[in-house]
């Protein structure tokens, strides 16, 4: 019964999470990506750091200048920054889809930087998934947009943010992670837009409506994902991830009017089932061990 409570506060979680991406796109036609990520990491940092002061936590300490923790900072950075660019720019389904080959790059990473044994099964799934975000991608064809390798990016960044978290002292809690991780967003975007150039823009009051619904629904699936860990056992409950690819199609073709073609469709299938027997693989491991 725990299994399938977590399960499905995890399929809640990616559909907010798909939710929040259809509201960032819907401002990306007007508003900068640097402005969207400065006000999602001022927001997500005022609220955690609410939550913080509530717990009786402090919200800096000497743990966060550890090596672990601003790796973690630094991969953050580059996730949201590559992520949110690559819903802005290119088909949100798309985008999506190359975000679900994030868990076999923190294996891969994992098994080169951390010493996890990864057996030729696993590094199998791990090709074969690579295979199908070239499918996505599709370079060297006239379907090719460049701009689709900012979802690229955007999954080395969050792989690089996961693998840092593997590392960060227990004393650090997960909300003050969090805190820390909404933070760094707030002067790498200003540093970003004076990089590019960029001005601040002013916002309608329906842009703000679409921040503030963003950042909420951003917010509680982030806390629905650490719920649905603690009530079911992870390795049931992580393949279930993979449903924020089916509501990102759903918001792509409905709300924006994208038609995916067959290649994306089969990369993205590949992509997933990768992703789910890489997962499986591992538990079956952990249980012989």
């Amino acid at each position: 019964m725990d299994n399938l409570r977590g399960a499905l506060i995890m399929v809640l979680s990616m559909l907010g999470f798909a939710i929040e991406d259809m509201f960032i796109k819907l401002m990306g036609s007007d508003i900068p990506v640097g402005q969207i990520i400065f006000l999602l990491g001022v927001g997500g940092a005022v609220c955690y750091g609410g939550l913080m002061r509530f717990r009786g936590e402090p919200l800096l300490d000497r743990g966060v200048l550890t090596l672990p923790i601003l790796l973690r900072a630094t991969g953050e950075i580059i996730g949201t920054l590559g992520f949110v660019s690559a819903i802005v720019l290119t088909p949100i389904s798309s985008a999506s889809a190359i975000l679900q080959a994030t868990p076999l790059v923190v294996t891969l990473g994992a098994a080169l930087f951390l010493g996890d044994p990864v057996g030729w099964r696993r590094w199998s799934a791990i090709l074969v998934g690579m295979f199908g975000v070239l499918l996505v991608i599709r370079p060297g064809m006239e379907s090719f947009q460049i701009l689709s390798l900012l979802a690229v990016l955007g999954v080395l960044g969050l792989s690089l943010r996961d693998l840092a978290t593997r590392r960060v002292p227990k004393s650090t809690s997960s909300f003050q992670l969090s805190f820390l991780a909404f933070l760094a967003l707030v002067p790498a975007s200003l540093a970003f837009m004076l990089g590019t150039g960029t001005a601040f823009v002013a916002m309608t009051g329906v842009q703000w409506v679409f921040m503030v619904s963003a950042l909420t629904f951003g917010m509680v699936a982030y806390y629905g994902i650490v719920a649905a860990m603690r009530i079911g056992e992870i390795s049931f409950v992580t393949p279930f991830r993979y449903s924020r690819l089916l509501f990102a199609m759903v918001v792509g073709i409905t709300v924006f009017q994208e038609r995916p073609d067959m290649l994306t469709y089969v990369g993205a299938t590949i992509i997933v089932a990768s992703g789910i027997y890489t997962v499986w693989r591992e538990r079956k491991v952990k249980q012989r061990a």
